[in-house]
């Protein structure tokens, strides 16, 4: 088999006929499936209450009680992402194509024929786990949704993301000036205009400035503008971006590349709000809040005398948002990847409906350096050159189709991390160091095969 959900799927084989059944779970344990083989329908409804499975295999007629149909009732009841396949003998398909046809809660997924041939019964396993994964991803993607919150177009629903909404709303209704410091992709303006909107200057001029993508001989003129004649080529008086956010917003990304001469005159504009256009011996005054962002640590940059530090303090004197690197709120991955297909598809005209649960998989195994922006590229550029509605693994880009595992450069540092986030580090590790074996991996970690294949679906590391 393929690497593929099933590979690490979770089988309950239900078999009177002991040696028939364990026939069933040699071939399927061949095919790296973690199974359970009981002999009754009693036996199968307990295992279903103690762990729900990917598959259920149950002969159509067990001896007991409980039949094949109750188990395929009581499976869809308790675990409605299940998909159940009967076997029955020949002469008696009726029974099961009735099965299929019952309504969506009881609904079979195939039937099988006595006496089984292997490789049939391994595609419809296959087939069927990855209905199911696809079932349960789909559900567990609603359930997300539902409880994510959207601020200002900032979507997530994680502990990390979430700490700092609540720190930019409070932001947002005081007057001083805002500090938002993250890494290169990860919002940074998206929460300036957050802040903007949920202000009382909502509804004003919000504008930007890149200090990185302007020279410093122009930057002043940028920010406050000239008169004719101040240098060469300033054929008429120009307004700056100060001027121009005046009642509103002015947005500073990536200050910590601003020069140290523009920082004194930028601390001063601060201060008073006074500005003197290039040329220009006149005083203006402008009512504009500023907000600052960047990639850099000001703080390591003021101890190397490269960025002043009575700016600093001016500037971070509520403190800073501290936005989150997308690996750091990995729970977020599958609802911003939602909501990037959804602008994808009104863009380009397209009807992708969802991913592939091992396209998801490795989406959210890989490390992000470019963060959101990376992400929504590279779903905009599947999106635009899938084939089908479902992305799958081909649709990845190269670089993401390999990514099975998160490896960290160096020894981690463990202080702070949830036990969850410790325990599926140390799975990772031992499962690549081991070269992938699982049953290696689980003796090295002391605990039962099953359980490793429990914890490496919950983690997502399948």
């Amino acid at each position: 088999m393929t690497d593929t959900p099933a590979d690490t799927a979770f089988v309950l084989i239900v078999e009177d006929e002991v040696a028939h059944g364990e026939a069933i779970l040699e071939a399927l344990q061949r095919s790296k499936c973690a199974c359970n083989l009981v002999t009754s329908g009693q036996q199968a409804v307990d295992s279903i209450k103690h762990r729900q499975p990917d598959v259920v295999v149950t002969d159509y007629k067990l001896g007991g009680k409980i039949s094949g149909m109750d188990v395929l009732k009581t499976a869809k009841k308790l675990s409605p992402d299940t998909e159940v396949i009967l076997i029955t003998a020949h002469g008696s398909e009726s029974l099961a194509r009735e099965a299929l046809s019952q309504d969506s809660d009881h609904r079979a997924y195939d039937y099988l024929i006595k006496p089984l041939d292997i490789d049939i019964l391994r595609d419809k396993v296959e087939r069927a786990a990855k209905k199911a994964a696809s079932a349960r991803a789909s559900r567990l993607l609603k359930q997300q949704l539902d409880k994510s919150f959207d601020f200002g177009g900032i979507i997530g629903s994680s502990e990390a993301i979430m700490r700092q909404i609540k720190r930019t709303r409070k932001l947002a209704r005081s007057k001083s000036t805002v500090l938002i410091v993250g890494e290169t992709g990860t919002g940074k303006e998206l929460f300036a205009q957050a802040v903007h909107q949920n202000s009382s200057r909502a509804g004003k001029p919000f504008r930007v400035l890149n200090c990185a993508a302007v020279s410093e001989t122009l930057l002043e003129s940028e920010l406050f503008g000239h008169v004719k004649g101040a240098f060469t080529g300033a054929i008429a008086d120009r307004k700056g971006l100060v001027e121009a956010a005046d009642k509103g917003t002015l947005f500073l990304d990536e200050i910590g590349d601003m020069p140290l001469t523009m920082q004194a005159k930028l601390l001063r504009t601060l201060e008073t709000g006074e500005v003197i256009q290039v040329g220009s011996n006149e005083i203006q005054n402008f009512d504009v809040r500023f907000i600052a962002a960047t990639n850099k640590d000001l703080s390591q940059l003021v101890q190397e005398e490269k960025f002043r530090e009575d700016l600093f303090y001016r500037i971070h004197a509520q403190g800073a948002i501290k936005l989150p690197s997308l690996r750091e709120r990995r729970e977020d991955i599958p609802i911003l990847i939602q909501q990037f297909i959804q602008q994808s598809n009104k863009e380009l005209g397209l009807s992708i409906e969802e991913l592939a649960p091992e396209t998801l998989r490795k989406m959210m195994n890989y490390t992000w350096p470019g963060n959101v922006r990376e992400l929504k590229n590279v779903v905009h550029l599947m999106c635009l050159e899938a084939e089908g509605q479902v992305l799958g693994v081909d649709d990845l880009p190269p670089a993401l189709q390999p990514c099975t595992d998160m490896v960290p450069t160096g020894p981690p540092n463990l202080a702070g991390m949830k036990m969850a986030d410790v325990e599926r580090l140390h799975i990772m590790n031992t499962l690549r160091m081991l070269g992938g074996n699982r049953e290696k991996t689980a003796a090295a970690l002391g605990i039962g095969a099953r359980t490793l294949y429990r914890k490496l679906r919950e983690y997502g590391l399948k």
